[in-house]
């Protein structure tokens, strides 16, 4: 029986997990323990036969593992004709070492912006959109042409960013369950939303893919921000 007095859940996404509450999937575990063994910075051949895995796969875990500095890679020495590959290194760092803190520096950039910029929303959501787009490089691997597959790359960001979303079946709306910034978000919505509006936005641009249509609906459900990456299908 329900509490009559109960106050109904709040709107919004919860916090991001501590780095202890995400877990790394089993092949990335697996792969970046394979990293940890080698006495020395190891290449994309030589992880291929060690993990099975295939190029892609292999490339989009170090990928992710790299972006959450856990592994580093360095250019090989050039050996002839072509460009040399990369090798990779597994850092120091453990998984459940605390990341480096960042809420506070972003909730005082968002109020500088809010205190400072004549269009404030604007700024944010153009500074966004470059730290999108450079995220989208440092990715690797460019994503193919299809407008799902860039919306996908958006989601995987954005999950390696601590927003722990939820795509629909087409990949076109993300419900965003966690925020690294809740807080700030809380106290300068209008600036840190349009930040992560443009993250969305740079990422797909940097795909090639369109971004008409593209919103961020934010503290609208109990547990959630929506993110719209494509407007529905007629």
């Amino acid at each position: 029986m329900e509490n009559p007095d109960a106050s109904p859940p709040p709107r919004g996404p919860r916090p991001a997990r501590t780095p202890s509450g995400r877990r790394l999937s089993p092949t990335r575990a697996a792969l970046l323990e394979t990293l940890q063994a080698q006495p020395q910075p190891t290449g994309i051949p030589a992880l291929i036969s060690m993990t099975g895995l295939h190029a892609n796969t292999l490339r989009e875990h170090l990928d992710g593992l790299q972006r959450v500095g856990l592994v580093t890679r360095q250019q090989a020495p050039a050996t002839g004709r072509g460009r040399p590959g990369w090798l990779y290194t597994a850092t120091h760092r453990s998984w459940d070492d605390p990341r480096p803190e960042y809420a506070g520096l972003a909730a005082t950039l968002a109020a500088v912006i809010a205190r400072t910029s004549p269009r404030p929303e604007e700024a944010a959501r153009e500074a966004g959109e470059e730290w999108g787009q450079r995220l989208a490089r440092e990715a690797g691997e460019p994503v193919s042409e299809e407008p799902r597959a860039a919306r996908e790359k958006v989601t995987e960001l954005f999950d390696d960013m601590g927003f722990a979303p939820e795509p629909d079946e087409d990949v076109r709306e993300l419900r965003l369950t966690r925020c690294p910034l809740l807080q700030a978000a809380y106290e300068q919505p209008g600036v840190v939303c349009s930040v992560h509006l443009g993250v969305a936005r740079g990422v797909l641009a940097e795909y090639g893919a369109g971004t008409d249509g593209i919103e961020l609906f934010s503290f609208v459900e109990p547990g959630a921000c929506l993110l719209r990456l494509a407007p529905p299908e007629d």
